[in-house]
């Protein structure tokens, strides 16, 4: 199970923008990225020369922003964008829609976990089940129409437990979340501007059809 181990905070300030890669830290004043973060510049030597922006650069960190997201590397990333270019639709839109029915992030957005990382080591250690089939792939695409639901034995798994405590407001409208059985259903799937992340997906589809 590839995946990206480098420092989350950092990670976040080389984007600019929280990512919300380590749960509750993330809304907390610890979060370097908070109104009284003191690390808000980007991470490495700083430099008091101003960098010229390209369009490249631009669609570069795009996709880095998007990849750091939902934790992905090249290889996976570019399958998926290979994936949406060839569904009909917007290709922007398809990708979005790709990696919004991840399992991981399913299991994320359902509040279920505080993060992604947590929703795949949840996920890989047999704790999860759609439609009442254990899955223990985090990359396990979600249709709508599913039902997403903890192990009973794991409800109380602290890591659940913590997160469902502290519920986030605004559970997203194309999941039916049931927080008393610890489980949900996809009603459908997002559009780029109902992820609470700005993404412009434009600029990763620029980057890749070059």
């Amino acid at each position: 199970m590839s995946r990206n181990i480098g420092p989350s905070c950092r990670q976040c300030r080389r984007e600019g923008v929280k990512l919300f890669l380590k749960g509750n830290r993330c809304l907390s004043q610890k979060c370097p990225m908070s109104e009284n973060g003191k690390k808000k510049f980007p991470p490495g030597p700083i430099s008091k020369r101003r960098k010229k922006t390209t369009d490249y650069s631009q669609q570069l960190r795009e996709k880095q922003k998007v990849k750091r997201i939902y934790n992905l590397l090249e290889k996976q990333f570019r399958k998926y964008y290979k994936e949406a270019d060839r569904q009909i639709g917007i290709t922007g839109d398809n990708l979005v829609k790709i990696l919004e029915s991840r399992l991981d992030n399913i299991i994320y957005r359902m509040n279920f976990t505080a993060s992604r990382n947590q929703a795949r080591l949840l996920i890989s250690h047999g704790h999860v089940s759609v439609n009442g089939r254990r899955v223990t792939i985090a990359s396990y695409l979600v249709k709508p129409g599913d039902t997403v639901e903890i192990k009973d034995k794991s409800k109380r798994l602290n890591m659940v437990l913590e997160s469902l405590k502290n519920q986030k407001s605004g559970t997203m409208t194309w999941l039916d979340v049931n927080i008393d059985k610890v489980q949900g259903k996809v009603i459908g799937l997002p559009e780029p501007q109902d992820v609470d992340v700005p993404m412009d997906m434009r600029h990763i589809v620029e980057l890749y059809s070059k």
